[in-house]
């Protein structure tokens, strides 16, 4: 008689939702993405990281992706098993400027906006953005969440 081991399928886990390009959607995002990956049980320190990831996608998306009557869409998915990978994805309607490699060299000191993917590049471990035929383009960040998160302080990459 054979028998075989049971394999354990990778757990994926996936979220999403449109918004309104808006100050106020995107601060829903924010909320939203919190609750689901509490919701998933993701440890405090990814969390932290990707709501505050998602907080600066969102508010550029609602910034400088909003087309009128357009909405932003938020997505989540979370690999667990199989990559320990927590991807967050943003997708809005301005396909025409994909955010390229950041730096702050441009900005000014006392400037109160500008460094938001500055941010993001911290606090990911991989991050970019692709278009999104036929107009818009999708900013994602991905956090690897099976390493050791806690030795991640809240506001600094790996």
């Amino acid at each position: 008689m054979n028998a075989t081991t049971p394999q354990l399928r990778p757990i994926v886990r996936n979220f999403a939702q449109c918004l309104s390009s808006t100050r106020r959607g995107a601060r829903l995002a924010r909320l939203l993405a919190y609750e689901q990956l509490r919701a998933w049980e993701v440890s405090p320190s990814v969390t932290e990281c990707a709501e505050q990831i998602v907080a600066e996608l969102a508010a550029n998306a609602a910034l400088h992706g909003r087309v009128r009557g357009r909405d932003f869409r938020l997505t989540l998915v979370l690999n667990h098993l199989a990559a320990g990978i927590l991807r967050i994805a943003v997708t809005d309607a301005r396909g025409d400027r994909l955010p390229t490699a950041v730096t702050d060299f441009a900005t000014a000191p006392d400037s109160e906006s500008g460094r938001g993917l500055l941010l993001v590049a911290a606090l990911a471990d991989r991050w970019g953005a692709e278009p999104y035929p036929p107009g818009g383009k999708t900013v994602w960040a991905e956090l690897d969440t099976l390493a050791t998160q806690e030795h991640r302080p809240a506001g600094e990459g790996d």
